[in-house]
């Protein structure tokens, strides 16, 4: 199943980009094959509203922003957050628009990121609070798009059977291909998996974790909330944690948006945001190269042409069957 013939995933939330990418003006984005246009209103909040001008159908992402509204590059009309337009510079009273109006969205700025819904969301974004504790700081990763499926590149975060064959350079042990068990525990919106994975430490690794060793393990707590968001607990043996939120936003059915950022409990100085960064890039390429060599199609329902499993891919067997069940639910 395709993620546009879900209707249920426009009352999610997604994040697009940080907020500080809307300070130069207006950023064109695409969410579920709809093509929006993100910019900051006059109280610095963002908005979102599709990129499409209703007078002759410009972009409005090629206009620019004034006094918090999003004005046509084309024609020089302009509109409010709420989709409302507010401006025809034509007219003799500039004001008389009547009910002209083109369609607006759920738009709110959380952790840095730009988050949209294009329905009325049914869930609140979830809390991370390492993001209000001093103790933690919160570190920008990254907001791209890649050639994969939204589900694809989910339940890959989630599966430890890949580890030993598609992260030889970062932390993979080729010497032990079988995978890490999962302790999982399901929620009415996702679960946790649990795992303690026998990790290589390589250069760049112990750069990123402080260990000084060839091995080392990793402790991880891994929560999934559907359709496409988790957040990754990762302790070390020393005490260092690196904690990543990541979402998988689904551009349209055969491209992903991969946004990320991290939370770490030690200090720069300790271990500096740009080496914590190159290690989650190093792996990330790792898991794009073979990502976007996938169908980005994923079968939601058993067929005799479905694909087959072990018994490592359970993560991802139940987010298929919430997917399903969102699907379904119309």
């Amino acid at each position: 199943m395709k993620p546009s013939e879900i209707p249920a995933l426009k009352r999610f939330w997604y994040p697009l980009v940080r907020v500080e990418d809307l300070a130069a003006g207006p950023v064109a984005q695409r969410l579920l094959g709809l093509d929006l246009v993100l910019w900051l209103d006059e109280t610095g909040a963002p908005a979102a509203t599709i990129d499409r001008c209703c007078h002759r159908t410009a972009k409005l992402s090629i206009g620019h922003v004034e006094n918090g509204a999003i004005v046509c590059g084309y024609h020089g009309w302009t509109f409010d957050r709420t989709g409302k337009c507010v401006r025809i510079p034509q007219r003799a009273d500039p004001a008389a628009t009547g009910n002209i109006k083109i369609a607006a969205f759920h738009a709110q700025a959380r952790y840095g990121h730009v988050w949209v819904a294009l329905d009325t969301p049914q869930a609140d974004i979830p809390d991370f609070a390492e993001d209000s504790d001093p103790a933690w700081r919160r570190i920008p990763e990254f907001a791209e798009n890649w050639a994969c499926g939204a589900l694809r590149l989910m339940e890959n975060e989630f599966d430890n059977a890949h580890i030993e064959f598609v992260h030889q350079a970062t932390f993979g042990n080729t010497h032990n291909p079988i995978p890490a068990e999962n302790s999982i525990e399901e929620f009415a919106d996702g679960f946790v998996a649990h795992t303690v994975i026998r990790a290589a430490n390589r250069a760049i690794g112990a750069a990123y974790s402080g260990v000084a060793s060839e091995t080392t393990t990793r402790t991880t707590v891994h929560r999934y909330w559907a359709p496409f968001l988790r957040k990754l607990d990762l302790t070390y043996p020393n005490g260092v944690a690196h904690r990543i939120v990541t979402a998988t936003v689904p551009v349209d059915d055969g491209h992903t948006r991969l946004v990320q950022w991290a939370y770490r409990n030690d200090r720069e100085e300790d271990v500096p945001a740009a080496k914590a960064v190159a290690f989650d890039r190093a792996v990330t390429l790792e898991d794009k190269a073979v990502l976007e060599a996938t169908d980005p199609y994923v079968p939601l329902r058993d067929s005799a042409t479905a694909e087959r499993h072990m018994p490592s891919d359970k993560p991802g067997l139940i987010m298929r069957r919430m997917l399903l069940a969102l699907a379904d639910s119309g």
